[in-house]
């Protein structure tokens, strides 16, 4: 382990499962669910009518409410990954305690947020609005709105932070590359503070369209919708897609120490590939995907056998969840029961490109309070994955020292995280 390494300071989330990590944190062990029924819009033309819907606060006393956040005449400058991206940097930024209030401070802040769509509930209300009312209706706002490097942007000019900037755009791998590219900010001298992590807001009619057309979400538990996300089992039938955003401050143990702050894990590895082999399918034995883990490993400076916890990508779809069971077998050939594996989108859904973000505060928390969540919903396990612990239906706890977070996206991109205990 590097003599000054790299700690987690703050945490920030909205999810379907809530506003605020420890919400999120609690209603996860407790094994609810975020999937409910999709009523952001008519979906009755639409094979899947159900999606994990962050909840409003209206209904749901921990539930999202952007003026809490947010300026009110700013909310209509933003589309929803934005306003869940503020949100969830400045629950981060507030437990951290970081106000850089010299300029040197604030050049010295990078804010690297990562999404997979952007704004697409804006863009297809907007090609409705041309199509309706005409162009001269529209919002001189519209296109930053929903441009993906907005998020990113907001926050930045909302915290006054001049360093580097910066939003990955690579499907659902985003934010656990943002985290990575963070990382490497550090490691360069560039930053000394990192805000990193992604956000999500594209449940419409574009996206619920678009992945439906590929076959790739769920139809089979429209009546059922908490069960629907089911990675591992035999019974899985698609994703469940999801929004919402999860944002996490990293900087050296020294920087954090000298003001005071006080460290949650250590951000010990990262890894990233390319599989080079299908636009949406990765390879049936995870060739990419291995070689993320293997290099988060190797930058941790650990063997597989380190590894007492791996949080899955695993999404809920047959051939995705085969090959990162493929891939988790050949890197951590030799093990077995003794790996516990699960996927806490089981109960999440997929939030695409703040995925491995959300996952990689799940894995601060299994750190912190020796707790591995569960896979809900898993009935029937694959046999192949059932060769590894895969925490069925009840969380349980663990003495853990580290932890691996994965994130796959379409494009054959892998990206693999690395924490450890303090």
């Amino acid at each position: 382990m590097h003599k000054d390494p790299i700690v987690v300071t703050g945490m920030g989330v909205v999810s379907p499962l809530g506003v605020g990590v420890e919400t999120n944190w609690s209603r996860l062990l407790a094994g609810r669910s975020g999937v409910v029924h999709n009523d952001r819009f008519d979906t009755s033309d639409y094979g899947c009518t159900i999606a994990g819907l962050v909840p409003p606060k209206s209904v749901d006393p921990d539930g999202f409410d952007a003026r809490d956040w947010i300026d009110g005449k700013d909310v209509k400058k933003m589309d929803w990954f934005i306003q869940y991206g503020l949100a969830a940097a400045t629950q981060a930024l507030a437990q951290s305690g970081w106000r850089p209030e010299t300029e040197a401070d604030r050049d010295a802040t990078a804010t690297i947020i990562g999404t997979g769509v952007g704004g697409s509930p804006l863009m297809a209300q907007t090609a409705q609005t041309i199509a309706e009312r005409g162009p001269r209706r529209l919002s001189p706002f519209t296109v930053p709105a929903f441009l993906p490097n907005l998020a990113s942007g907001w926050i930045s000019i909302s915290h006054g932070f001049t360093g580097p900037i910066g939003a990955p755009v690579t499907a659902c791998a985003a934010s656990a590359q943002a985290i990575g590219d963070g990382m490497r900010l550090i490691h360069t001298g560039e930053a000394d503070v990192v805000v990193c992590g992604g956000a999500e807001g594209s449940v419409d009619p574009i996206s619920i369209g678009g992945f439906a057309a590929a076959r790739a979400l769920c139809t089979a538990y429209n009546d059922d919708p908490a069960r629907a996300s089911r990675p591992f089992d035999q019974s899985r039938a698609g994703f469940v897609l999801s929004e919402g955003a999860a944002v996490l401050v990293i900087e050296r143990l020294s920087h954090a120490m000298a003001r005071g702050a006080k460290p949650l894990a250590i951000l010990s590895g990262y890894g990233t590939s390319a599989d080079a082999y299908h636009l949406t399918a990765g390879h049936p034995e995870g060739h990419g995907a291995q070689k993320a883990m293997r290099g988060a490993l190797k930058m941790a400076g650990l063997t597989p056998d380190d590894i007492d916890y791996v949080n899955a990508h695993s999404t809920s779809t047959g051939v995705g969840d085969a090959a990162e069971i493929a891939a988790i077998g050949h890197v951590f050939a030799g093990r077995g029961q003794d790996l516990s594996v699960s996927a806490t989108k089981s109960s999440t859904g997929h939030l695409l490109g703040a995925a491995g973000a959300i996952e990689a505060v799940f894995s601060v928390l299994a750190l912190r309070d020796g707790m591995m969540p569960a896979t809900i919903n898993l009935d029937h396990p694959d046999e192949a994955a059932a060769r590894f612990d895969l925490v069925p239906n009840t969380p349980r706890r663990k003495q853990l020292r580290n932890v691996l977070s994965n994130a796959f996206g379409f494009g054959g991109v892998n990206a693999s995280l690395v924490f450890s205990g303090i």
